[in-house]
C-alpha cells in the first residue's frame, strides 16, 4: 500500500486507512474492512466503563504502588492491557464527544468543557456509538457522568419537567446521568430526561451568570462548607456542604449526597444488567470517583495513604468489582465484552483542598508521562485501556499498539456487523482486531486536543505539538505543565517518553511530514472547522 508521504528510513510508514481518505471514500473503504456480521448468538454484551480523571499511573496493574486496584487488575489479567492508548482530548467534554461520535472534537464548536446548563453538544442527527448497538438490536443505557449538555438550548432547560433533548435522542434507550459533573450545578441525577426523585416542593433554578437572592455561596458563607473547601474557584452555590461551579436553588430531596454518588450509579447499572441479561445490551457506564469534589463513601474513607484521591480510586475499583459480580451472578460474564478506560489524564489539585498534592508523595498519577489533565503533553491524553472478554480474548496480554478512543464507533460496528451511515464517525477506524488482542497493529496516528484547543499528533514513534498561545503552567490553579509554545515541537517518544528534548530542529523532515499530516486531517472536514 502507498504511504501518505515518504518518510525517513526507520520511521513507521503511515499506511492509508479510512481516516486518511475524503469522507465520501472513507465510508466505502471502512465498510470493505468490516468482517461478516456476527450472528445474534455470537454478539457479546458490551460495557464501556469510563473513569473520570483517572491517570495512566493510578492503577496497580499500570505500576501504582500506593493504591491497589484488584478488580481492575483482574480484568487486565483476563484480557488485554494497552500501554499506548489515547483519548482525543485532555479534558472531559471533548474526550467524551470523540468517544461517542468518532469525530475529533476540534471539528465542532462548543466542544470545550461544558457548563452544567449547556445544551446538548451531540446533535440528534449525529450517529453515535449507542446508535451502533441500537441498530444491531441491543438495549442501550447511559449511566453516570454525562457532561455533554442537555436540552436543545443552553440555559433554557426546564429542570422541573421533561427536557426536550436527552440521551434518548442520540441512541440510548435508558439514562440515569449527572447533568455535567459533580463540581457543577445542577447537583441532581437526570433519569430518562427528568430530574430523578423530583421534589415539587423545591423547584430547581440554575444559572451560570448570577446567584439567586439570599442563596449562600462558598465565597460568602465558608462556615457552611462542612465537607470540603475550595482551593481555587468552586466557590459558588453550596450543596451538601460543598461549594460548586455555578448557581442553583431548589432541588430538595432530589439533590445528591456526594458520598452516595458511586452507590447510586452502581445500583442503576446493576439493575440495567439484571433486566437486560436475556438479550444483548450496551452499557455506557461513566463513574465520577476520581474527579473533584472527591468525597467517597465512609466505607472507603481512610483506606489509602493518599487521602481522598486514593480512596476515590479504591471506590472506583469497587465499582468495577460490582459490575463483574452481577455478570457472574447472571451467568453472562463470558458473553460480555468490557472496555475500561479514562476520559483524560490526571490532576491532583483541581479546585478543592483535599491535600491530594501533599499526600501523593512519590505516586505518579500520569505514570512515565509529562503533564496531566488539560495538557498537550502525553499525560493529558494517555489513558489506561483494558479490554476483557473471557473465553474470546486470550488473557494476560500486554499490547504497546498505538490506539485511539475515537476508534470505538467503527470498531464496535465491526463487532456487531453494523454498516456506518455515509459521513458517520469520520475519524473512527476499525481497530477491532487490535482491541481484541488478535493483532498488534497500531493506528497510523492519533490526534488529541489540549484545553486551549491546540492539537498534537502522535505516531508510534513521534509526537508533534502544533504552535499555540498560552502559559507554560496552567495559571488558574493546577500546577500542570501545558506544553503550549508559539513554535512547533517534536519529540522522539521511542527514545524520550518524558518529552524532555524537542528535536524539531534536528529532525526537520520528520517535523514537516507530521505538520503535513495534521494539515490534511484538518482539511478532511474543512467545512466544519470552527
Amino acid at each position: 500500500m502507498k504511504r501518505i508521504l515518504p518518510l525517513p528510513a526507520g520511521e513507521r510508514a503511515f499506511q492509508k486507512s479510512p481516516s486518511a481518505l475524503p469522507i465520501g471514500l472513507r465510508h466505502a473503504a471502512l465498510l470493505a474492512m468490516l468482517p461478516t456480521a456476527a450472528t445474534a448468538q455470537e454478539r457479546p454484551n458490551v460495557i464501556f466503563i469510563v473513569a473520570d480523571d483517572l491517570g495512566y499511573g493510578d492503577l496497580s496493574c499500570y505500576g501504582a504502588s500506593k493504591v491497589q486496584t484488584p478488580c481492575v487488575d483482574g480484568l487486565a489479567a483476563r484480557g488485554v492491557r494497552f500501554t499506548d492508548a489515547h483519548a482525543c482530548a485532555s479534558t472531559s467534554t471533548p474526550s467524551r464527544y470523540g468517544l461517542l461520535t468518532g469525530e475529533y472534537p476540534f471539528r465542532r464548536k462548543g466542544t470545550d468543557v461544558a457548563a452544567g446548563n449547556a445544551g446538548m453538544i451531540i446533535r440528534p442527527e449525529q450517529f453515535t456509538l449507542a446508535d451502533v448497538f441500537r441498530q444491531a438490536g441491543y438495549r442501550t443505557a447511559a449511566i453516570g457522568k454525562w457532561h455533554l449538555g442537555l436540552g436543545s438550548k443552553t440555559a433554557a432547560q426546564d429542570w422541573n419537567g421533561l427536557l426536550d433533548e436527552s440521551p434518548a435522542d442520540i441512541g440510548f434507550d435508558e439514562s440515569y446521568i449527572m447533568a455535567a459533573t459533580a463540581d457543577r450545578v445542577p447537583c441532581v441525577f437526570i433519569e430518562n430526561g427528568r430530574v430523578a426523585n423530583y421534589d415539587a416542593s423545591a423547584p430547581i433554578e440554575v444559572s451560570y451568570q448570577q446567584n439567586f437572592p439570599n442563596e449562600p455561596t462558598g465565597a460568602q458563607n465558608p462556615e457552611m462548607l462542612t465537607k470540603l473547601r475550595p482551593s481555587h474557584g468552586h466557590s459558588m452555590s453550596i450543596v451538601n456542604g460543598i461549594s460548586r461551579i455555578g448557581y442553583m436553588r431548589g432541588g430538595g430531596k432530589a439533590l445528591w449526597q456526594d458520598e452516595n454518588i458511586a452507590d447510586s450509579i452502581v445500583a442503576r447499572a446493576v439493575r440495567f444488567i439484571e433486566q437486560s441479561a436475556g438479550s444483548p445490551f450496551f452499557l455506557y457506564l461513566c463513574t465520577n470517583d476520581i474527579h473533584v469534589p472527591r468525597y467517597p463513601h465512609d466505607r472507603f474513607r481512610g483506606k489509602n495513604e493518599m487521602g481522598l484521591r486514593g480512596d476515590a480510586i479504591v471506590q472506583f475499583d469497587w465499582t468495577v468489582g460490582e459490575i463483574i459480580a452481577v455478570l457472574r451472578e447472571k451467568g453472562i460474564e463470558d458473553k460480555t465484552l468490557i472496555v475500561l478506560t479514562s476520559d483524560n489524564g490526571p490532576v491532583l489539585d483541581d479546585g478543592y483542598d483535599d491535600h491530594a498534592v501533599e499526600l501523593a508523595g512519590d505516586h505518579r498519577p500520569g505514570g512515565p508521562f509529562r503533564g496531566g489533565k488539560y495538557s498537550a503533553f502525553e499525560a493529558g491524553s494517555a489513558v489506561p485501556f483494558i479490554v476483557c472478554w473471557p473465553g474470546r480474548i486470550a488473557g494476560g496480554q500486554e499490547s504497546d499498539a498505538l490506539l485511539a478512543l475515537t476508534d470505538g464507533v467503527a470498531s464496535m460496528a465491526s463487532l456487531v456487523g453494523v454498516s456506518l451511515p455515509e459521513g458517520a464517525a469520520p475519524d473512527s477506524r476499525n481497530s477491532l482486531a487490535t482491541w481484541l488482542g488478535r493483532s498488534k497493529e497500531s493506528c497510523p496516528y492519533v490526534v488529541s486536543m489540549a484545553a486551549n484547543r491546540s492539537l498534537t499528533l502522535r505516531t508510534k514513534r513521534w509526537k508533534y505539538m502544533e504552535p499555540s498561545d498560552g502559559k507554560p503552567i496552567i495559571p488558574w490553579g493546577p500546577k500542570i505543565e501545558t506544553g503550549y509554545l508559539k513554535t512547533p515541537q517534536l519529540f522522539d517518544i521511542k527514545k524520550d517518553i518524558g518529552e524532555t528534548k524537542d528535536v524539531s530542529k534536528k529532525k526537520p523532515r520528520v517535523l514537516l511530514r507530521l505538520q503535513h499530516v495534521l494539515k490534511k486531517v484538518k482539511e478532511q472536514c474543512g467545512e466544519r472547522l470552527f
